[in-house]
C-alpha cells in the first residue's frame, strides 16, 4: 500500500494505491505512524495514478491535520490536476498550508529549502 524513503532529510512516503474505504484507516495510521518516527523531518507524500482515490485523498487529509499538530511541513505530489483541486479545496485551513505539487522533485526540494 506505501513505501517510504528519505531524500535529501525529506521523508517521502509513496502511496501506490487507494486502500477503498475499509482500508482508509489503516492508510492514515501507517502515515501518521512514519510522521512521528521522523519528526520533525518535513513529508512529502506521493500519491500515484492508482491512489487518486477517496480514500487515499481523506487519508492524506487526515495526516496533514496530524501534521499541522506536530508543527510537521507537509506536502503532497500527484500528477492528477482533479486530485491536486480535491487537495486543496479539503484541506485543513486552521494549520499550516497544504502545498500540492505536481511533481516530486519539485515537492523534496521545496520541502528541504524551507525545512533548512
Amino acid at each position: 500500500m506505501l513505501s517510504h524513503t528519505l531524500e535529501h532529510g525529506v521523508l517521502v512516503i509513496t502511496v501506490d494505491q487507494d486502500p477503498g474505504i475499509a482500508g482508509r484507516a489503516t492508510l492514515t495510521t501507517h502515515i501518521t505512524n512514519l510522521v512521528d518516527a521522523h519528526q520533525p523531518t518535513p513529508v512529502v507524500i506521493v500519491l500515484t495514478e492508482r491512489a487518486g482515490g477517496h480514500a487515499a485523498v481523506s487519508a492524506v487529509l487526515r495526516a496533514h491535520q496530524w501534521c499541522g499538530r506536530l508543527g510537521v511541513l507537509m506536502s503532497v505530489v500527484t500528477h492528477s490536476a482533479p486530485v491536486r483541486r480535491l487537495l486543496e479545496a479539503n484541506a485543513d485551513s486552521s494549520g499550516p498550508h497544504l502545498v500540492v505539487h505536481a511533481r516530486v522533485d519539485t515537492a523534496i526540494s521545496t520541502a528541504f529549502t524551507a525545512a533548512a
